[in-house]
């Protein structure tokens, strides 16, 4: 009985921190137990929270959550379907959240403010994303496309698709993004021939590439930068 007690009040800690200290005194650990609410058979919230930072990546943090799917989730004891989509929902909430933050700061002339804004939006992506930014005369943001959601090496980009949508939303500029699974952002030789097919495509049609942008692990290249562009 007592046992039962001790896992109870265990599980009230964080309440009880929250309550006196507020959230920003919580650990990631205790944040995330919270949510939780509840543990395991003889595992409390805190445990469970534990058991899931550690799949993430303890150096990583609520981060790392980016970085497990569903199914992993559902492999840890404790972790059904319900607590495995709402550990990802809070996933994605934190990373909406810090996109909304920078997004007042993004200057789409920079390569690197463009980078920092879609960092971690791509940088955790299991596949190759190709993302392209449509704007307008003054440089403003028209459309965020996702063209194409590939393997884990490559994706497959269609030109006339790009220049067609970009008519349709009467854009006069763009940028391309994609990430890199493996982290490293050196472009491939194939990122080197569809950046060159772009290019030529959206000179005939008298509108400015401005700038292919590879998303690695916490760093880009810059076509525009490295004046491959």
């Amino acid at each position: 009985m007592s046992a039962i007690k001790n896992q109870n009040s265990n599980m009230d800690m964080p309440y009880e921190k929250f309550l006196k200290l507020g959230p920003e005194s919580l650990s990631d650990r205790e944040l995330l137990a919270i949510i939780l609410r509840t543990g395991s058979k003889g595992e409390n919230a805190l445990v469970l929270a534990g058991h899931i930072l550690e799949l993430a990546g303890n150096d990583m943090g609520l981060l790392g959550l980016h970085h497990i799917d569903l199914r992993q989730l559902q492999g840890i004891k404790g972790i059904g379907t319900v607590k495995a989509v709402k550990i990802k929902c809070i996933a994605e909430i934190s990373n909406r959240i810090s996109m909304s933050r920078a997004k007042k700061h993004i200057c789409f002339q920079s390569p690197g403010t463009v980078a920092d804004y879609y960092m971690e939006k791509l940088r955790h992506k299991e596949r190759e994303h190709a993302l392209f930014l449509y704007l307008d005369t003054k440089g403003h943001l028209i459309e965020e496309v996702c063209m194409t959601i590939g393997s884990a090496r490559e994706s497959v980009v269609c030109v006339r698709d790009i220049m067609r949508k970009a008519l349709m939303v009467n854009a006069t500029a763009f940028i391309m993004l994609h990430n890199h699974p493996s982290g490293d952002c050196e472009p491939s030789i194939e990122d080197k021939l569809i950046t060159q097919k772009i290019k030529k495509a959206s000179a005939l049609m008298d509108m400015d590439f401005l700038d292919h942008i590879i998303i690695g692990d916490k760093t880009y290249l810059s076509f525009k930068e490295q004046q491959l562009l």
